[in-house]
Order: structure tokens, then sequence, then C-alpha cells
């Protein structure tokens, strides 16, 4: 029996409805027998264990079906909008059309950890309503320093499951910055997946903006090679509902993954990161470092996982999360985890969540600096920490004016009702 099988048994949700709009009717639409087959097997599969609900362990603080039955929601063809170095672009285009034959093998591919994890039910909804996306596919030895600009926006009632396939082939230098906005009570549910070959360096950003209505869900798998190198920064600030999964497969020596992350919240938002490296090879490296700052009653979560395989000897692993709550009712979840199978290992993670340094307050105010403005900067300092491993300095400044204009709106006032213990 397989370890999904189980997970079927004990946690089926009478959520599938939830997740299927006019499926039937999607089905219908002529495409090419193998994303016909794709699309049933997705069906099938979120038929037979729903969507992922709180009784997941992976998902114990994010219920994105009570988020759905508060609204009435229909699927739409993504909104994407790409420009800058648009040379290795390729979109679906009708029926799937446009595809390259090596993408097929990709999006075929079982969810990763599937089996071990049985929360991949959002991975195979993607599979059902596969039809919207772009494939970029960089050619070997290809250096540049404009990067692919690509914007997905949501509209309000309407879901859309695009689908990102990108392989950075050998030795090539590559960057997408991604931009998500909307307007209303939208869903986007996303799947990429990436390819970086023996040597190649891929830089990748989000920017994930939509409003306070929105849900944004989004699972990321990364296949890094020999040598190879794979930058991520997300910054969240977006949606009431919000999930960055990421999966990184670490699969040759020296590989390496840098992956850092600001979140900041406010209102009744509930934002989630839950990330899993994989060391399946030696003398790899990889970095963890995400800042959050929540304040009213939002709700952030960190679950980031190093699995050190045996094989993978001189592992340098780290991971951190530091988090700053501004107000008695915001909630920061953190659970860092470390797997290890091998002996020669350097392995860290860390947690911290905490208010204002109030000595580090007390002296920019004696300093003749207004409360409310010394607070942002030591703000804006915490979050620089992360702003300062950006390598790609455009996106560091649209970091840093994101930051400052959520500084701008959010309650940075003392509670005084919020007193030490």
């Amino acid at each position: 029996m397989s370890a999904v099988a189980k997970f079927h048994r004990r946690y089926r949700a009478e959520t599938a409805d939830l997740g299927l709009f006019d499926w039937d009717g999607f089905i219908a639409d002529d495409a090419p027998d193998w994303a016909q087959a794709l699309r049933k097997r997705g069906h099938e599969n979120v038929i037979a264990n729903g969507l992922p609900t709180p009784k997941l362990e992976r998902f114990k603080y994010f219920n994105l079906p009570a988020w759905l039955k508060k609204n009435e929601l229909s699927y739409k063809p993504a909104d994407i909008a790409i420009d800058g170095n648009t040379d290795y672009v390729t979109q679906f285009g009708p029926r799937c059309s446009y595809i390259p034959d090596w993408t097929q093998e990709a999006a075929e591919s079982a969810p990763i950890g599937e089996d071990k994890y049985g929360d991949m039910m959002l991975w195979r909804l993607s599979d059902a309503y596969f039809k919207d996306g772009i494939v970029v596919d960089v050619p070997a030895n290809t250096k540049s320093d404009a990067p692919l600009n690509l914007t997905i926006t949501g509209h309000d009632g309407a879901v859309t499951m695009p689908r990102l396939i990108i392989r950075v082939a050998k030795g090539s230098d590559f960057t997408l910055c991604e931009y998500h906005i909307g307007q209303g009570a939208a869903w986007n549910n996303a799947v990429t997946q990436v390819i970086i070959e023996e040597g190649a360096r891929f830089r990748h950003y989000r920017m994930q903006e939509n409003p306070h209505e929105a849900a944004y869900t989004q699972n990321t798998h990364v296949k890094v090679a020999d040598g190879a190198q794979y930058e991520a920064f997300t910054l969240t600030n977006g949606a009431a509902q919000s999930r960055h999964q990421l999966h990184v497969e670490l699969q040759g020596p020296e590989a390496s993954c840098d992956l850092n992350g600001i979140n900041i919240l406010s209102g009744k938002q509930n934002a989630d990161t839950t990330i899993t490296v994989e060391h399946q090879a030696p003398q790899c490296r990889s970095n963890q470092n995400y800042r959050n700052v929540v304040t009213d009653q939002a709700t952030g979560i960190f679950q980031g996982k190093v699995h050190v395989h045996q094989i993978a000897q001189q592992t340098d692993g780290y991971q951190l999360s530091n988090s700053l709550l501004l107000s008695p009712q915001a909630v920061m979840n953190t659970k860092p985890e470390l797997e290890i199978y091998a002996d020669d290992v350097k392995c860290s993670h860390g947690a911290t969540s905490g208010r204002l340094d109030e000595k580090a307050l007390f002296y920019l105010r004696s300093r003749g600096i207004p409360e409310l403005q010394a607070r942002a900067l030591l703000i804006q300092a915490f979050v620089s920490e992360v702003m300062e491993d950006i390598s790609f300095d455009p996106i560091k400044e649209q970091g840093e004016h994101i930051v400052q204009r959520w500084l701008d709106h959010a309650t940075l006032s003392v509670h005084t009702d919020w007193v030490e213990e």
C-alpha cells in the first residue's frame, strides 16, 4: 500500500468540490492526448484525496478550504504578461500546441514529496487544469544581464492554474523576476518546475502583492546539477491566504542554493512558507534566511527542512528564520528541521520571535527621532539583512520600496495592553 493511499484513508476530506470548477467543460477542450491524460490523473487524485486541510502536518496552520467556502469562484485562463528578455520563452498557446517536446516529461513527473508527505493535492489540482503557462529554455553558455519579467494578474472571482517550466542549460546565467498582483478575491494556484544544469546559475525573484481578499498558493520544485547555483528571493505582502511551498534537490557535487525571503503581514493575513532542501550529493551548500514582520491579527508560518542523504558528505546547510511581532494578537509559527544521515556535515538551524528592541528604540528616541519613525527604522534594519543577500540590484531596490510603502501604512504604534511578563 502506498503512502498516498494511507494519507487518503486517514485524511480524506469532503473538499474536492471546492477545488473543481466546471471540470467537465474544461476537459472537453481539445488538447494532445498526453495533456488530457495528465488532466484526468490530476482530477482523479483530487476526487480521491480532496484538498489539503489542517489535518495534514505541513498544512497545520493553513486552512485553504475555509477561505474557499467564503468565496464564489470560477476557472479562468491565467492573465500572464511577459517583457524584458523574452528570447527563450514559449507560451503554451491553444491546445498546449507550442510546448517543446522535452517539457512533456517534466509536466508528467510526479510531484516531489507526494509519497513522503501526502500533501501535494494542490499540485495535482494544477495538473487537472493543465493549460496555461510558459516554458523558458535557456541555451547552453548563455550569459544575460537583462531579466525576464513575468506578471500574473488575478481577477475577482477567478481561479487560475498557471504552470512555469524552466530549464537553464549548462554554463548559463539567467534571471527571472515574477510579479503577482490582482484585484478582488482571486485564487492563483501555480506550479513552477526548474531544471538547472551543470555549472549554470539561475536567479529567481518573486514579489507577491495580491490584494488582501485573494488567495495565492505556489508549488516550486527545483533540480540543481553539479556546480550549479539557485538563488531565490520571495517578498510576501499580499493575499489573505498565501502559501509558498519550495522543494530543492541538490543533485550534483558542489551544487548550491540560497533561499531568502521577507514576509510583511498585517490585518488578518495568513502566510505560510514551507521549504525542503535535499542534499543528495557531496560538497553541496544551502542557505535559508527569512525575516517576518507581523502586526495586527496576522499569522506567519515558517517550516524549513534540510534533509541530508547518506551520500551527501561535506554538506554545509544553514537555516534561519527571525520574526518581529508588532502586536499582542500577531502570531508566528516556526518549525525548523534537520534530517541528517551523513557524518561529515556542518548544519545548523535557528529561529527567533520577539518584539522590537526597547533599548534600541529608547536610544533612537533619545536622539530626537519620533517614536513611529524610530520603529520604522528598526524594522527596516531588521529586513535589510536579507536584502543585502540579493545579488540583483533592481530587485533589491524594489524590495526596499515595497517595505517602505508597507511601513507607511502598517500599525506601528505602541500597544498599551501589551506588557512584559
